[in-house]
């Protein structure tokens, strides 16, 4: 894999990424949050783990922006971006794979990665450099489907098209929700290396949302709990097993 301009940033010593102090967010009248502190060390692949319903999507979608907090602060790389809109955060190099994907169906392949080079407004010549080769050495598959409309992929191409659509806007940190749903074995392996190498070769930090723990216990370091939009627990995926939280998880 050629590195690319990710690997600059890479993770020479482990400094903070993400910074949560305090976060609290609501659906109108309805706190969904509860005073989330959370610190992302840089290089870390982070999963956020728990029962439906209590709060790890909405977590991302605030961390990412679309949810607005209602108090607390994030900082990012140090800087306040609390009151920044999502696109802002997106060009600071905050990049999103949503749960179920939402690729544009009436799209080819190759469009909607060019969508993802929108988070690169403003950030100079790297700008203007198109879509990254590694994108392609990730997932080969999207070289031989490029021109085909992204309506017409299985979940699997449409998985690996998201991925790399958010990868294509250069993220220092990577958030993912539930990327395993849905889509077949043979498939999941795949993405579950892809993850690894987006991690040691790009030096890209990712938090993953993720029922599948076997899958996320595979290259995450650490996990995080959370109940009832709080996070109750954290640890570390070399000293406990999945086994050992899984009766956090399951229903």
């Amino acid at each position: 894999m050629r590195k690319s301009p990710l690997f600059i940033w890479g993770v020479q010593k482990m400094t903070k990424l993400l910074q949560l102090e305090k976060i609290a967010a609501a659906y109108g009248q309805s706190r969904v949050l509860w005073d989330i502190d959370m610190d992302i060390e840089e290089g870390s692949a982070t999963a956020l783990i728990g029962r439906n319903g209590v709060g790890k999507t909405t977590l991302l979608k605030t961390i990412v922006g679309v949810q607005k907090l209602t108090s607390g602060k994030m900082l990012f790389r140090g800087n306040d971006v609390s009151m920044l809109a999502a696109h802002q955060r997106a060009r600071a190099g905050i990049g999103y794979v949503p749960q179920g994907r939402h690729v544009f169906p009436h799209l080819s392949v190759m469009e909607n990665l060019t969508v993802g080079l929108a988070a690169l407004a403003g950030r100079g010549a790297v700008s203007h450099e198109g879509i990254p080769d590694y994108v392609f050495d990730l997932f080969p598959k999207l070289t031989e489907i490029r021109n085909r409309k992204a309506g017409l992929l299985s979940g699997g191409e449409q998985q690996q098209l998201a991925i790399g659509r958010a990868l294509a806007g250069r993220p220092s940190l990577l958030l993912l929700d539930e990327p395993t749903e849905g889509i077949q074995p043979s498939v999941v392996k795949q993405i579950e290396r892809a993850l690894r190498r987006i991690r040691v070769e790009l030096g890209v930090t990712i938090i993953i949302v993720e029922q599948y723990l076997d899958f996320a216990w595979s290259f995450a370091d650490s996990y995080l709990v959370m109940q009832r939009g709080k996070i109750i627990r954290a640890g570390s995926t070399h000293t406990e097993s999945a086994a050992d939280i899984s009766h956090l998880v399951n229903i």
